[in-house]
């Protein structure tokens, strides 16, 4: 963080809030030449400050409207195991997110799904199957307090 000055913090504020601003737009509102501030976008991008630009989609207009946690225990907590379990999952499209974590449980799987009609054949055909999982706990988010949010800078 310390490679960032001020104009690159609020050029990541800026671009975090709409990724799609032109560069006229940015350097107006960071108050720099459309030149300066193309050259310090694309060195956010080069040093790796900013990984991708993209849609934020409408889950439920795209037919996943139903948000799931799922704790997941594995029977071995071996390398091999944890390998096999992170290369399976990472296929699963439905999965967005999965993390190692420390505590009662191995992995935490964020997921997004039709409807909890279809949560039973998801947890059967994606998650039951994968890698060393021994035991699962599912939590449905009913309320999408804070999604997307943006990261400090």
């Amino acid at each position: 963080m310390d490679d960032l000055d001020q104009i690159d913090r609020s050029l990541l504020r800026l671009l975090q809030e709409d990724g799609r601003r032109t560069t006229l737009d940015l350097a107006g509102r960071i108050g720099l030449s459309p030149t300066g501030t193309s050259q310090r976008v694309k060195r956010l991008f080069r040093d790796g400050f900013i990984t991708a630009v993209r849609a934020v989609l409408d889950p439920r207009k795209v037919g996943r409207g139903t948000l799931v946690f799922i704790e997941v225990r594995l029977d071995h907590t071996a390398p091999h195991v944890f390998d096999r379990f992170a290369e399976a999952v990472a296929k699963a499209p439905e999965v967005l997110e999965c993390h190692m974590v420390v505590g009662g449980f191995d992995y935490l799987v964020k997921a997004r799904i039709a409807d909890m009609a279809v949560f039973q054949d998801f947890l059967q055909r994606v998650i039951l199957p994968l890698p060393g999982v021994r035991e699962t706990h599912t939590f449905a988010s009913i309320a999408d307090v804070k999604p997307n949010a943006l990261l400090p800078v």
